[in-house]
């Protein structure tokens, strides 16, 4: 009988080091995996940039002159769904590795453990 067990974890980098230990020291593991949002990884590069805002100073002028107001980003201008970076690591396996599996993901940080059998 096979036992699906998951884990979130908070950076995808602890789930990717879980889910190693746990190919290296339980038997009869048949599929792993592991689902994070990719957006942070885009996010954590734009929060060393610079923001620039084009504000118009007459919109009725046919000209249409501009001003440019430039401002260092900071993680504030990305919104919070983008910058967390939780992962949900999983193991499918033997039922009778199940404990293993919970205790490793256990002791690696793992949070919200579920077992499925």
């Amino acid at each position: 009988m096979m036992s699906r067990i998951s884990a979130e974890f908070e950076s995808p980098e602890l789930a990717e080091m879980a889910l190693k230990r746990v190919k290296e020291s339980v038997s009869h593991v048949f599929r792993t995996g592991m689902i994070y949002n990719k957006k942070t990884d885009s996010t954590s590069k734009l929060s060393h940039g610079t923001l620039y805002t084009v504000i118009p100073t007459a919109v009725t002028s046919f000209n249409y002159i501009t001003a440019v107001v430039e401002s260092p980003t900071s993680e504030d201008v990305v919104i919070e769904p983008q910058r967390n970076r939780t992962a949900k690591a999983f193991v499918i396996c033997d039922a009778a590795n199940t404990a293993n599996v919970s205790a490793i993901f256990n002791s690696m940080g793992g949070l919200k453990i579920r077992c499925n059998i």
